[in-house]
């Protein structure tokens, strides 16, 4: 995937998990974006240590392992900003 595309994959990852894991966190737009990026190469690298697939574009599966990966990064950044 290019660099647009995760940019893309990593907003509308960002907003799901954002939206599935409501509450106050900080950050705008830009944060969003980053976290759905991250949360996409988290859940990439541990959905392929696992053996259960990756992400390699916009589908089905690689948005649902993205959103779990942008929800642990999430659960995690909430964590360290209490």
């Amino acid at each position: 995937m290019g660099f647009f595309s995760w940019i893309v994959l990593g907003l509308i990852v960002g907003i799901l998990a954002k939206w599935i894991m409501p509450g106050k966190d900080g950050g705008g737009f830009i944060m969003t974006v980053v976290l759905g990026v991250v949360g996409a190469m988290v859940g990439g690298y541990v959905s392929t240590l696992l053996g259960m697939g990756t992400v390699t574009g916009f589908n089905l599966p690689s948005l649902v392992i993205a959103v779990v990966g942008a929800l642990l990064v999430l659960f995690v950044y909430k964590k360290m900003a209490n």
